[in-house]
């Protein structure tokens, strides 16, 4: 008989897929064990990376699984093995600043929410970095864009996971699912660092054109979800229109971005649709 104590249920079970992803990973990962809140289960699921990422991710997880073959499909299996109260998920290029841990589950619990908001801010060099960033400067409050990364298991476990045939969309799948279903959120101030690197101009719109992909699929599972996303992102430019007047040349350049990005997302979109035909 093993007499071992059960180990105690974690509040919050932190879940991180990767694929080839070392030059940001340990930050992440150290991120999330140096948080003020300590009673975490951190989840890595690693796409089979050819670096140094899986031998990271073994010496810094609770648990670590090697299975794909998307991000979707990676955070659910993520989920299953995990246990905490709450779901914490994130990318492998983000670190937590120290107290986001404890003031998410602290607002989740002092509100009832079954999710809660937390603001990114985009870090790094560069001109087309600086645009992204003045960019989330001007998301922050938007529903229908910031992402719920807080969320009850038990949403999981009634709703169930990431929609696996969305690549890119999939966080806004299920934020659209949680207004859907009148799930009560909430939001805090405090941020994560959304490490981008030097973005080029090249490199956003291949991520475009292949996100664009999962489109079609998505506004099957959310009609009418692209529109309004897209008028929520013009109501947040209008509201915040003073900050970006004051960088001119980055909210140009944002501009340029925005344009090329919806070109590519079409481009995507309509690959995707030939394809199902």
């Amino acid at each position: 008989m093993d007499s071992a104590e059960p180990q105690p249920t974690p509040t919050v079970s932190v879940i991180v897929p990767t694929k080839n992803i070392e030059r940001t990973l340990e930050s992440c990962l150290r991120s999330i064990r140096a948080q003020s809140l300590t009673d975490i289960e951190l989840v890595v699921v690693d796409n089979f990376s050819t670096d140094r990422t899986w031998e990271i991710a073994q010496s810094f997880a609770d648990i670590a699984i090697q299975a794909g073959p998307e991000r979707s499909a990676q955070r659910n299996l993520a989920i299953e093995k995990s246990s905490g109260e709450y779901i914490l998920w994130i990318d492998a290029d983000m670190v937590l600043t120290p107290r986001v841990l404890q003031d998410a589950v602290d607002r989740a619990r002092e509100t009832d929410s079954i999710a809660v908001f937390i603001p990114e801010e985009t870090v790094g060099p560069g001109f087309w970095t600086a645009c992204r960033t003045l960019e989330r400067r001007c998301y922050v409050g938007e529903e229908l864009i910031e992402a719920p990364r807080l969320v009850r298991r038990d949403f999981f476990r009634d709703q169930g996971g990431f929609v696996a045939d969305v690549a890119g969309q999939e966080d806004a799948d299920l934020r659209m699912r949680l207004i859907a279903t009148g799930a009560p959120m909430s939001r805090v101030g405090t941020y994560i660092l959304h490490d981008e690197g030097r973005l080029t101009i090249r490199d956003v719109m291949r991520k475009r054109y292949y996100y664009g992909q999962s489109l079609p699929a998505y506004n099957r599972a959310q009609p009418g979800a692209i529109q309004a996303q897209g008028w929520a992102t013009l109501r947040a430019m209008a509201r915040n229109i003073e900050v970006l007047a004051g960088h001119p040349a980055h909210a140009a350049g944002l501009v340029a971005m925005r344009a090329g990005e919806a070109a590519f997302y079409a481009i995507g979109a309509a690959k995707a649709a030939r394809d199902r035909r």
